[in-house]
């Protein structure tokens, strides 16, 4: 779209939001893990008390791509940026409320709160999320999960926003297709809340687990700007094994470097670029595939970057 067009759905989306909710070439980069990266044509942060309907309706008078950005921990923006709207939840959607053997909770709320408050409450079920550091909404969309389990293993149901037709429902497991790391929620499906059903627990064994949790991930995964795995593991092996064996652990693009710790972590430097990294996936990628004849297919959601041999495999 024209600049002028990307100006008239900005001033129809603020008439409807307010004027504080959306902005110009908003940065996304910033707002991810990897804290690099490029802005979005239209920035919206949705107010827990919005007119969803009327949202939506005016994005879909304008057809712009769309991109739900969340915590940003599986992502990775362009330098050029995103080409379409970015919506961000506002104060509000990180609440949590337990019932009985129930875990609700608002989309923005993060897993570590989750897993942690689960816990407290003598349920059990969830302490694996304290490991992944993103948000409830992401986590519905790919089916997050480590250390034996997933979201799949409890969610009893997910509120979704439907951007087409301006409408919230109740979608349960079976609608939401629940794979590896994946879901039958498309762009213009945005997780609002979600609710898991858990089992009575002991509240120390799960705060045991869960420091068991906590103190593995400091041993085996690193710190530094990263967005955790990159690409998903092959049916009955690791990528991050298959990424060593190629003799990739330090291998560097740039300002990118695959992690000496996790071979499938790999880690942007301060004032980096995502160019760097998406060139580091695409020679890592490359090489594994050259080498063993393993399609390595990226968890990391790919934003704004043109479609490519490997790059296109992105969800």
């Amino acid at each position: 779209m024209s600049a002028l067009r990307w100006d008239r759905l900005a001033q129809d989306l603020a008439g409807v939001l307010g004027e504080q909710a959306v902005s110009r070439e908003r940065p996304i980069g910033p707002d991810t893990t990897y804290r690099v990266g490029g802005a979005a044509r239209v920035g919206v942060t949705l107010p827990v008390d919005a007119d969803v309907a009327a949202m939506a309706k005016a994005v879909a008078a304008h057809c712009p791509d769309v991109l739900v950005v969340g915590k940003g921990s599986n992502m990775l923006v362009a330098e050029a940026g995103f080409d379409g709207v970015a919506i961000w939840l506002g104060a509000g959607y990180d609440w949590v409320e337990v019932n009985g053997l129930h875990l609700k909770a608002g989309a923005a709320a993060g897993l570590p709160v989750l897993a942690r408050q689960s816990a407290a409450a003598g349920l059990t079920g969830f302490e694996w999320a304290v490991g992944v550091p993103g948000t409830l909404g992401g986590a519905v969309r790919m089916n997050a999960g480590g250390h034996g389990s997933d979201m799949a293993a409890t969610l009893v149901q997910a509120e979704v926003l439907d951007l087409r037709r301006g409408c919230v429902e109740q979608w349960a497991p079976g609608r939401l297709e629940l794979g590896y790391r994946s879901s039958a929620l498309a762009e213009h499906h945005m997780v609002l809340g979600a609710e898991m059903g858990l089992a009575t627990g002991d509240a120390e064994s799960s705060q045991a687990t869960i420091a068991e949790i906590v103190a593995w991930r400091r041993e085996n995964q690193p710190g530094g700007q990263n967005a955790g795995s990159v690409f998903t593991n092959p049916a009955g092996d690791s990528a991050g094994r298959i990424i060593e064996a190629a003799g990739l652990k330090g291998h560097r693009v740039g300002t990118a470097s695959v992690s000496n710790k996790h071979a499938n972590f790999f880690i942007a430097e301060r004032n980096g670029t995502a160019d760097d990294l998406h060139a580091l996936m695409g020679e890592v990628f490359e090489r594994v595939l050259a080498e063993f004849d393993v399609t390595l297919r990226p968890e990391t959601r790919l934003v704004g970057f043109e479609a490519g041999p490997w790059a296109g495999q992105a969800g």
